[in-house]
């Protein structure tokens, strides 16, 4: 049975999207079928951020440090950019322009002006060592990468065919940016006029398959997605006004996840023009410094991982902050234990625990659940988010499943990535015949259309939010000459959700022990890749009646093992 307010939302949401409402929702054929689609949105993101950074003009958009841009100056920035790029490094529409930089302004400023460029922003995961990048760059076929000079330094050695420009992103925007503007443009530059097929992003995931894949989207999906965010946002808003709640400070979110992601990239950075809402970014995450940001910028929207809001409510310094503020605690990438649902809902004043869950692929658009319904159903992820999702429970054949029942979670709709870059097979793999995006996830609905997530196909570990691929570190174990056999599995973490573990049957005169193998595999991986535990095997591992590696079994034996270290 609907709760009261799942009633009051569909009520919100009917006002919003009905006649004369500021959304309008009708639909658009695609491979044959009806889908639902916003049709007074804009046709691309560069038209979208134009309109809203002119409307709200000298309001402050982001904060960095002591760096504060309006949303006037922060478009004048990003078309600066695009100028040097168009004039000084013959940017064409289409050319992917790699972003390989930790938060900063001069990341949101280098997204907006590689896309008014006429390129494709290409986000790099800034955790990644230097063969990451450079494979993900050759990937992509990049044609330029924007860099900071940590990321800059770890590709000196590793080749890849781009040209590379380095940022000094803790000077003031002007001069961060100069390297490109300074090689030529002005105002007097043409930029291309975009439409809604036009490439838009490429971003990174880590797949059950080990090297990173490039989901690619077109301008339509990512503005599409963008406005599904802003229509359950204003159905919130529109709750928030009739309770008498709203405040008239401005809305502030904090960023403490990569930009590179998309849970940072399109329901925070992009939906942010739309709302006039500033940004305030953490370069690094630190529980008391994000306590003192929310304080000092009077933060009212903290997004992050689970872990992150978990942090603050544990903190031994959180009442020495004023986090009043702050009414909505919002997580993605992982789900929450329900002791901590329970606790952030209780322990934190009028700030509520959220939960969303999309994925790269789906542009970030799928479920979400707030606060009272999460106290509810902490397990869920709540329904489908209107009016864009098509959620659907299907087997292996792509059929629908009874109401209750455990198939793969799949999801159609207009904001949905186009395809992995230079990979048809990949692509074709990841969708049914009838348009469902196969998210990997093993799920069942309830009576009320709640997501439950039970399990994932895909052989990944979710650390913090960060997908790994089991196989990605699987290989770089194998790089070791003395590495026989292995696996590698999730290890359970409060804190994190998962941790990396891996079993290793190393050659019976070998020398190295665990320690020395991190060492090992901490040149070739990201450091949340490498394994927080090894075992070594004095013997080669189990197999099942195909030969292949009884990885269940494994698993199942050193979690067992792993929980009961730490219970002790």
């Amino acid at each position: 049975m609907p709760s009261a307010l799942d009633l009051r939302l569909d009520a919100a949401y009917k006002l919003i999207t009905g006649p004369g409402g500021p959304i309008q929702v009708g639909t658009i054929e695609r491979d044959g079928r009806e889908l639902p689609f916003i049709t007074n949105a804009p046709s691309n993101i560069v038209d979208y951020a134009a309109y809203f950074c002119a409307q709200h003009g000298d309001a402050t958009f982001l904060v960095e440090g002591k760096e504060r841009l309006s949303f006037a100056e922060f478009h004048a920035a990003a078309r600066k950019v695009a100028a040097g790029l168009v004039e000084g490094y013959g940017v064409k529409r289409g050319d992917r322009i790699g972003i390989a930089m930790r938060n900063a302004n001069a990341w949101c400023v280098a997204y907006l002006g590689a896309l008014m460029a006429g390129g494709c922003a290409t986000l790099l995961n800034g955790w990644w060592q230097g063969a990451e990048l450079a494979a993900g760059i050759e990937d992509a076929g990049a044609k330029l990468v924007i860099a900071d000079p940590q990321r800059a330094d770890r590709l000196a050695c590793a080749p890849h065919g781009a040209k590379l420009i380095t940022l000094d992103i803790t000077r003031p925007i002007e001069e961060a940016i100069a390297p490109i503007t300074a090689a030529g443009g002005s105002d007097a530059t043409a930029l291309p006029q975009l439409g809604p097929d036009d490439l838009a992003t490429i971003l990174f995931t880590s797949g059950s398959t080990g090297q990173s894949k490039g989901a690619y989207s077109r301008h339509q999906a990512v503005v599409q997605g963008t406005f599904n965010y802003i229509a359950q946002t204003a159905s919130i808003v529109h709750l928030l006004t009739e309770d008498g709640q709203m405040t008239d400070l401005q809305p502030a979110t904090l960023i403490c996840t990569p930009l590179f992601h998309v849970t940072a990239e399109i329901p925070v950075f992009l939906q942010s023009f739309a709302l006039g809402r500033k940004l305030v970014l953490m370069p690094k995450w630190n529980a008391e410094e994000a306590m003192r940001l929310i304080q000092d910028e009077k933060v009212n929207y903290f997004v992050g991982v689970p872990l992150m809001s978990y942090e603050i409510l544990v903190h031994p310094h959180r009442a020495k902050y004023d986090l009043s503020t702050c009414k909505s605690y919002a997580g993605g990438g992982a789900p929450r234990p329900p002791e901590h649902v329970k606790r952030l809902a209780t322990e934190m004043g009028e700030g509520k625990p959220l939960l969303g869950y999309g994925l790269t692929e789906t542009n970030a658009v799928g479920c979400g659940i707030i606060n009272e319904n999460y106290l509810a159903k902490p397990l869920s992820t709540g329904p489908a988010s209107k009016p864009l999702v098509d959620l659907a429970i299907l087997d292996d054949n792509g059929n629908p499943l009874p109401q209750g029942q455990v198939g793969e979670v799949c999801i159609r709709s207009i904001a949905n990535f186009e395809g992995y870059w230079n990979n048809p097979e990949a692509t074709k793999a990841a969708f049914f015949d009838n348009g469902y995006f196969r998210t990997g996830d093993l799920g069942y609905l309830d009576e009320d259309g709640y997501l439950f997530i039970v399990d994932r196909k895909k052989d990944i570990i979710i650390r913090g939010g960060e997908n790994i691929s089991c196989q990605e570190v699987e290989a770089a174990i194998y790089e070791h000459p003395d590495a026989k056999e292995c696996a590698v599995f999730g290890l359970p973490d409060e804190r994190l959700g998962e941790v990396v573990g891996a079993v290793v049957w190393m050659a019976p005169d070998s020398k190295p022990n665990a320690a020395m193998l991190s060492e090992f595999l901490a040149e070739r991986l990201a450091p949340y890749k490498v394994p927080s535990k090894i075992w070594l095997s004095a013997e080669a591992l189990p197999k099942l009646g195909t030969e292949k590696i009884d990885k269940l079994s494994l698993r199942k034996q050193y979690r067992e093992e792993y929980a009961a270290q730490h219970a002790a």
